[in-house]
């Protein structure tokens, strides 16, 4: 049975652009600037550098409180709406979910109130409710005036693809008219920190699959889909840009933050994506890499779509925009979706210099495309795999 479930919108921001058209048209490009960050102070001697978005977000009525995790989700929604051709009062009387990934989610932007608190005093209590306040799938609700289905994903760095396969499913089992899915995600001093810690960011801009890679650098952004019913496509008179078709998850149960070396938890999202999709491997006009530039994810990954899919033209885009953690899914498949519409991939930034250890490198020019199928997938922390495979038309 076929599970396709149709997108009528697509929003996007990251630091290589403010929306899908202006990010797409940078990665043909080839540009890209990430630096240090200017948004938080770290002590770190060596500064990575970041992608960070340096345009203002616009600020109004009651979101003007939100953290900068829920208010890059609402510029998201915002625009997919906008491309949807969908506006709140159009949604009345509609069963209309939101769910959303995110992996850091604001939660660690309140080190004033944790300091206080223990060093023994009585910080005020608005930060905290200031975080409640910005939950972002209960922060999109509340925008948006929907009263439907809300739930955030938080499972590291697969969270905005499970949100993705999760909200589709809320599509096909009748529980939504329209779902708004994705995921956001800031650049925070902490994650910075840490990631730096585990000694797996890289000093320089980041190289996926290269030989020379060191590491990933962290970005920002969110991207947002929208879902319908075709009751609601019926209704609307719509033509959808694309289908959700297939997705698929699965654990390693190996390590906290290594995958498994033999790649056991992501062979068997990517069969089950592959399956409920009703696509075979053959028939992929591409595959949209997680590729983080960590020495272990891209060895692994790589040897895993050499197996599984010979010949088929993979890229990581996360060297135009950093790994934006609970957001990357989201902004990925979102991405996927325009590089099937105009029929090409950019070339896949930070790469020139083939691995000898890895049996198959990523486009490295700008590549022609053919065929309406598309794989997006993401490995996170945690051993998460998952993965949605976006296509142009529903397979025969």
């Amino acid at each position: 049975m076929s599970q396709a479930v149709a997108i009528t919108g697509a929003g996007c921001l990251c630091a290589a652009g403010m929306n899908l058209e202006e990010a797409f048209a940078a990665m043909l490009s080839g540009v890209r600037n990430p630096q240090p960050p200017k948004a938080f102070r770290s002590d770190l001697a060596d500064k990575t550098p970041v992608f960070e978005i340096r345009a203002a977000l616009p600020v109004s009525g009651n979101d003007a409180d939100l953290l900068r995790t829920t208010r890059l989700a609402i510029y998201a929604a915002d625009a997919a709406l906008a491309d949807a051709a969908l506006d709140i009062e159009q949604m009345r009387g509609l069963k209309v979910g939101v769910c959303i990934g995110t992996t850091v989610g604001s939660a660690m932007n309140n080190e004033d109130f944790y300091r206080e608190f223990r060093a023994g005093g009585e910080p005020s209590l608005a930060p905290i409710k200031r975080y409640l306040r910005s939950n972002p799938a209960a922060a999109l609700a509340r925008h948006y005036r929907l009263d439907g289905p809300c739930q955030v994903v938080v499972n590291a760095c697969s969270s905005g693809t499970d949100a993705i396969g999760l909200g589709a499913s809320w599509i096909r089992s009748g529980v939504c008219d329209i779902a708004l899915v994705g995921g956001a995600d800031e650049l925070c001093r902490t994650t910075y920190n840490g990631f730096a810690s585990l000694m797996i960011a890289d000093s320089a801009p980041c190289k996926p699959f290269d030989v020379r890679r060191r590491g990933l650098n962290l970005g920002e952004g969110a991207g947002l889909l929208i879902l319908e019913s075709s009751a609601s496509l019926t209704r609307r008179g719509k033509v959808p840009h694309g289908f959700v078709l297939g997705y698929g998850s699965a654990t390693d149960a190996y390590h906290l933050t290594a995958p498994h070396p033999e790649g056991r938890g992501l062979r068997r999202a990517l069969t089950e994506t592959l399956a409920t999709a009703g696509v075979a491997a053959e028939e992929l006009a591409f595959i949209n890499a997680h590729g983080t530039g960590t020495v272990d994810n891209d060895r692994v990954e790589c040897r895993v779509l050499a197996e599984r899919f010979p010949n088929i033209p993979f890229l990581s885009t996360k060297g135009y925009t950093g790994h934006t953690l609970g957001a990357a899914g989201a902004i990925e498949a979102a991405i996927s979706l325009v590089c099937l519409k105009h029929g090409k991939l950019p070339a896949s930034a930070g790469f020139s210099m083939q691995d000898p250890q890895l049996p198959a490198c990523p486009v490295s020019v700008i590549t022609p495309i053919a065929g309406p199928f598309a794989l997006s997938e993401s490995l996170a922390f945690g051993g998460n795999n998952s993965a949605v495979l976006i296509g142009l038309e529903v397979p025969r």
